[in-house]
């Protein structure tokens, strides 16, 4: 049987166990996106901690994909000497680490960029302010952009590299019928909204060599009635699958559900964990691609049974570890308790204050101890 702490491999990437740290905004990195030592410090206290892959947060590809303050950037070279210095502090800890290749799209700040957002189709009624439906110039400029910034990751000695997907950002956008209701050959039927993601995809490899990992992370619906449905998620994922990308991890959301996003609240039950499983399960019937399962993961017994049951390959947390990056080690250790996050998204407070995300239930608990 797969256990969660046997060593495993990503296309030549070795790992020491079967955790991943999900991408997440940590809102650390300075005013031009470049890596600041306290993000250095963050990463090297996952890697010291014991998970097996650390995805970075976010880093835009492009100026005008920008999504929020304090957002890591590779859209130009003068980031890599301080991705360098993010990485070589993971490699020191024995970790191994990627970097989330990102472009927010329709949600470009466009106060911090200066530049209109851009997007697959001007959209009225999701958001506020001007969108600019992007040119077939505009479109090749994105492509270019990430397997440039791919490029630029490996140079600052990433393990590998993740195409973000997911949670409406601009590849995303793509793919959904909510925001892509474009009449050209990117427009319409799923095959043609897929498309530039499998570009993006072709143009990584073309960059960076077909040894060198590339993951994507993608939405398996959107929790809107005209946004993206699993059965077409699982569509995109079996021609991202064929087009050889190395793990697909499965997330859902977007900034704009009314209901529910990416990142639930209040998973206080093991039945509310693991909450992309089923549409997982519908993808590993369609391909034998790597799966890394996002969402909700909190009991250690839970996340085994994913992975011994075949619904996943890998387990990836986020808000879990910003409150204990020690958690695999804990486990690994034989403290089997449940992660300590609550889930109540009050560490994002922080980051958009401009202080930089950090697990506010656990400062106030240790606040009122004293």
């Amino acid at each position: 049987m797969t256990t969660l702490f046997e060593p495993a491999e990503i296309n030549g990437m070795k790992l020491q166990n079967r955790f991943v740290r999900s991408a997440t905004w940590e809102g650390l990195a300075a005013d031009d996106g470049s890596c600041t030592p306290p993000l250095v410090d963050m990463m090297a206290a996952l890697a010291k901690g014991g998970v097996g892959l650390i995805i970075s947060g976010h880093a835009y590809v492009q100026k005008v994909g920008q999504a929020g303050t304090g957002q890591l950037g590779i859209h130009n070279d003068d980031m890599i000497p301080g991705l360098k210095q993010m990485t070589a502090a993971v490699h020191n800890q024995k970790g191994k680490i990627v970097c989330q290749l990102a472009h927010a799209g329709f949600f470009g700040n466009e106060k911090l960029s200066g530049r209109t957002p851009i997007a697959p189709s001007a959209v009225d009624g999701i958001a506020e302010g001007m969108r600019k439906e992007m040119t077939a110039e505009d479109i090749q400029k994105v492509i270019k952009a990430f397997a440039t910034a791919a490029r630029r990751a490996k140079i600052a000695s990433f393990d590998g590299v993740q195409i973000h997907g997911a949670h409406g950002y601009l590849l995303s956008e793509f793919i959904s019928p909510m925001f892509n209701q474009r009449t050209d050959e990117y427009g319409g039927s799923i095959e043609n909204r897929a498309r530039l993601p499998l570009a993006v995809l072709q143009a990584i490899r073309d960059a960076v060599g077909d040894d060198y990992p590339v993951l994507i992370k993608l939405n398996c619906k959107e929790f809107v009635d005209e946004g993206l449905q699993p059965e077409e998620f699982v569509q995109v994922g079996k021609m991202i699958a064929d087009a050889d990308i190395d793990a697909i991890e499965v997330s859902g959301g977007l900034p704009t559900s009314p209901k529910v996003k990416a990142s639930q609240l209040g998973i206080n039950k093991e039945e509310k964990e693991a909450y992309f499983q089923e549409e997982a399960r519908a993808l590993r019937k369609e391909t034998d691609v790597t799966i890394i399962l996002v969402g909700g993961n909190r009991s250690y017994h839970v996340a085994e049974s994913m992975v011994a049951a075949g619904v996943a390959d890998f387990i990836s947390m986020s808000r879990p570890l910003i409150r204990e990056p020690h958690l695999i080690n804990r486990w690994k250790a034989g403290d089997l308790t449940k992660a300590t996050c609550i889930s109540d998204n009050l560490c994002f407070q922080p980051a958009i204050k401009g202080d930089g995300i950090y697990c506010v239930t656990e400062e106030r608990e240790q606040a009122k101890q004293k």
